[in-house]
């Protein structure tokens, strides 16, 4: 029996395998299946080459668990080892036997895995003891035995062992008996090795006989060695695509579209990408990626290997040239990694266009599952934006669709405004801006649907990308402002008319967490006579600020919108006039006063010209303040005169309870008010 010190630079080496070699400590499972994956496919390439002449046999990967000797064991029938290679493949951690037999073989190793570092090391993270037996397929190879305790000691003899191959044996450590547990070894073999291209066995096939569950003879083959993406896609049906979908995600909807990458030059990178039905929550698609590694899990985090916009697709993909044992920082600046995803996004794009030439019908009645992922792949990558302005399309609100392109065409006859600007109008939910639809509507006007999650972000991105041309949600404006025309309309209201009205108005103006701004516009006398409307600059703001979920000036102030008046309609020149036959005398006795006031205002402003502050007598300032304060009072008295009289108008109250409704704002005892009063009009 040999014994010695594995051949290590510190003897600390244990203590932080144990600790630090992987985050994850169920990664040993992968790290030993993956070396008996790869002892075995070794063996395949030497006898395909002729170096190995003996019988292959039954080559399945065996995962054996003793739950009463607290053991975990991994064998295979693959090339073996030497008492030799155990002492430079094993005892000395510096060499890898993978790189070794690729540098012989790489003309026939491309199956391969190798790129696992430490990986038989891995096991002592959960483990007092490994023990190997072994036996090389090297004629007159004898049996070896090697054990180790954790401690850089280790023993190794020679032994009588007759089955080409090697047994992994880890005497599991009192912190992991989890992976004694049946439940847990076929959830970690199911993750990481399901497909795997050597049949891997755990336990036997079990059946319900007489109403309960037995075990058969049958090997129990938890991989797929053959999965989907390692066909050539001429093989593959569209039924196989759902099938395997399913297989990969039993619980969710069927996929809306595929696409199979099979690349060999310059870099090798096999996969098959769904595209799944997005809604509106961006979060829960993502990790939804499998990347493999010749077959073997590596992690469902792909986010330095893929554009970001692409981690919404579902799927996997296989590349042996991403180097795997790396910080993802490593990876974003990896010059292979960007060419793998600069491809993949090439390769979406180029799906996405071909199925939209191909059957435009059925790209559109995809568009709304769609829609959220095309949207973050131009927001995103200015690539893609490039490739997908052919196929990205528009919305109208009674269902039609448009390329950017076909779009323009149909609304720069109507929609291009007095300054030369094309205006995209904009809806963000149909029923509560019907009547704004509506107006626009009856202007010849096209209106777009914009309600999906990203659109507040895609149409910022987009105005300064579209010449001369600004999008405005349709209700944030009234509709002759919305796309102004070089044609003016005379107003029925004078200035005095207008200023009389707007305390009237304000007396039945919601207050609180609303801001409420009077204006006047020369409409037609068939438009409404009220109107609300909100600033698009800073609903825009509001609701960035909203989705970033981040504090802004925008976010603290209150929501502010715009009262319009229709000073040509008949409803609001009857208002008009009843208020000057109620307080036509008194209006004209207060602005007597204040025109007697404003003259001596200006009469003392003038005697100020020309004086420094010092040189005006007090007298002058103190005559002054008293004018400007008799002025402030009488201003006082008129708006509350004019408040009072609003108050007592019905009608009033009517057209702004009728404006808050259609901008979907009139609610609880407020709308019951409405109707109430609604009755009592119609009587």
């Amino acid at each position: 029996m040999q014994k010695g010190k594995i051949n290590v630079t510190t003897e600390n080496i244990f203590p932080i395998i144990k600790k630090f070699l992987y985050s994850d400590h169920e990664i040993f499972l992968r790290e030993l299946i993956s070396n008996a994956v790869d002892a075995t496919q070794k063996l395949k390439t030497l006898a395909s080459v002729g170096d190995y002449k003996g019988e292959l046999g039954d080559l399945t990967i065996r995962v054996d668990v003793n739950k009463k000797k607290k053991t975990f064991t991994v064998t295979d029938a693959g090339i073996g080892m030497t008492a030799e290679e155990v002492e430079k493949y094993i005892n000395q951690i510096a060499f890898s036997s993978a790189e070794d037999f690729m540098e012989k073989y790489k003309d026939d190793s491309n199956a391969i895995i190798g790129h696992f570092g430490l990986g038989f090391y891995s096991s002592f993270m959960v483990s007092d003891k490994v023990e190997i037996s072994t036996l090389s397929w090297k004629e007159k190879a004898k049996g070896v035995a090697w054990s180790c305790d954790g401690s850089p000691e280790f023993t190794l003899d020679e032994t009588d062992r007759k089955d080409r191959g090697t047994s992994i044996t880890l005497h599991l450590d009192s912190d992991s008996t989890e992976f004694l547990e049946e439940n847990k070894i076929n959830e970690l073999l199911g993750k990481y090795c399901k497909f795997l291209p050597v049949e891997i066995a755990f336990g036997k096939e079990k059946e319900w006989k007489d109403g309960k569950e037995e075990e058969t003879d049958k090997d129990n083959i938890i991989n797929d060695t053959k999965p989907l993406w390692t066909l050539p896609p001429s093989e593959v049906k569209d039924e196989d695509y759902n099938e395997f979908y399913r297989k990969l995600y039993p619980i969710g909807d069927e996929p809306l579209f595929n696409i199979h990458l099979n690349v060999d030059y310059p870099f090798t990178l096999t996969g098959i990408l769904y595209f799944p039905r997005i809604k509106n929550n961006i979060e829960i698609q993502k990790n939804k990626i499998q990347l493999y590694s010749n077959q073997v899990f590596v992690t469902d985090s792909v986010e330095g290997i893929v554009s970001e916009f692409l981690t919404l697709l579902h799927g996997v993909l296989d590349s042996p040239d991403i180097p795997l044992n790396v910080s993802r920082s490593f990876l974003q600046s990896d010059s292979n990694v960007k060419k793998i995803s600069s491809h993949i996004t090439k390769k979406v794009a180029d799906r996405l266009e071909e199925i939209f030439k191909n059957d435009r019908e059925l790209f559109e009645n995809k568009w709304d599952d769609l829609k959220l992922f095309i949207e973050y792949g131009m927001l995103s990558e200015e690539k893609f934006h490039e490739r997908a302005e052919k196929f990205a399309l528009l919305k109208n609100v009674d269902g039609k669709y448009f390329t950017l392109a076909e779009y323009e065409e149909l609304i720069k006859g109507e929609q291009t405004d007095k300054n030369k600007t094309l205006v995209y109008l904009y809806a963000t939910d149909k029923d509560e801006q019907f009547s704004y639809i509506e107006a626009a509507k009856a202007k010849g006007y096209d209106v777009l649907l914009m309600d999906g999650q990203l659109d507040t972000h895609f149409l910022n991105h987009m105005e300064p990308k579209l010449k001369e041309s600004r999008f405005a949600r349709v209700d944030s404006d009234i509709v002759d402002k919305l796309i102004e025309k070089d044609e003016t309309r005379e107003s029925k209201l004078n200035s005095g008319q207008q200023a009389d009205l707007t305390p009237v108005f304000q007396a039945h103006l919601p207050g609180q967490e609303m801001t409420y701004f009077i204006s006047y516009e020369s409409l037609s006398e068939e438009d409404q006579p009220v109107m609300i409307t909100q600033s698009e600059f800073m609903r825009r703001m509001k609701d960035m600020q909203e989705m970033s979920g981040q504090a802004s000036m925008y976010g603290n102030m209150p929501n502010s919108y715009n009262l319009v008046v229709n000073a040509n309609h008949p409803l609001v020149n009857r208002i008009a006039e009843q208020t000057e036959k109620k307080l036509g005398k008194k209006l004209d006795e207060l602005r007597g006063e204040k025109t007697g006031l404003s003259e001596e205002q200006q009469l003392l402003e003038k005697a100020k010209e020309g004086k420094k502050e010092e040189e005006i007598p007090q007298s002058e300032k103190d005559q002054m303040e008293d004018v400007n304060k008799k002025l402030g009072e009488l201003e006082d008295k008129r708006i509350e005169m004019l408040k009072k009289h609003g108050k007592g108008q019905k009608l009033v109250k009517q057209l702004i309870d009728l404006a808050l409704l259609a901008n979907n704002q009139l609610k609880g005892e407020e709308l019951a008010a409405f109707v109430k009063r609604s009755v009592d009009l119609i009587k």
